[in-house]
């Protein structure tokens, strides 16, 4: 069956893997903001251009630029086909609305949207032994996760990183821009009444369960 859902919670919390479980059991297309800005400034196009001159200034992409890239692969035929996750959008309030809208206007129905929930101390743990592909965006963990060749993507062999923003140092300031920037995003979604609360401290699969089987779409 095809599914439209979105994940949110704080960095760490477990939303890329909620997402990769989702699309192998229910077909849903995972769609990841972060991977989504990757493809298209490595592709050239007019918004990856667009979105990597706000990045080399070391700005933020504006919400316009954002919301445009994410449509544009949720109006593509495989989306409205399978369905999809996403994983990292939306951010802000007002990409939230824009993607209410578009939803409408493409008369696709959400699922729901779920809030990822998990104490500070838990995502700081998490997120101090996290490793990163440096090309297709796969994650891994020191402890948790281990690539089967140490430094190296097990899915496009590239170089594994630690990312500056995953040191213990910087963690609990992105949680701060959190609470601030994106916690507003499950208020508006509450106030929706389509949005479902899972405690994510558990085992992935744990976590899985509570996901399809409060959306009802097991």
């Amino acid at each position: 069956m095809s599914a439209r859902i979105i994940l949110v919670g704080p960095p760490g919390v477990g939303k890329g893997t909620q997402a990769a479980l989702l699309e192998s059991r229910l077909g849903a297309k995972g769609l990841s903001s972060g991977v989504i800005f990757r493809t298209e400034i490595e592709a050239e196009t007019d918004l990856g251009q667009l979105a990597k001159s706000y990045i080399d200034r070391g700005e933020l992409v504006p919400n316009g630029v954002t919301i445009q890239m994410m449509l544009k692969r949720l109006r593509t035929e495989e989306v409205r086909r399978r369905g999809f996750v996403l994983d990292g959008f939306p951010r802000t309030v007002r990409q939230a609305e824009a993607l209410t809208d578009e939803l409408k206007v493409e008369e696709i129905h959400l699922d729901g949207v779920v809030s990822l929930e998990v104490a500070d101390d838990v995502v700081v743990g998490r997120l101090a032994g996290r490793i990163g592909c440096t090309k297709c965006g796969e994650i891994y963990h020191s402890v948790n996760k281990r690539p089967k060749r140490e430094g190296f993507c097990d899915v496009c062999n590239s170089v594994l990183v630690v990312r500056e923003d995953d040191k213990p140092e910087t963690i609990r300031q992105r949680l701060t821009v959190f609470r601030d920037t994106t916690r507003p995003v499950i208020d508006y979604y509450e106030s929706l009444g389509c949005l479902l609360k899972v405690p994510a401290d558990g085992d992935s699969e744990g976590v899985y369960r509570m996901i399809v089987e409060g959306l009802g779409i097991d």
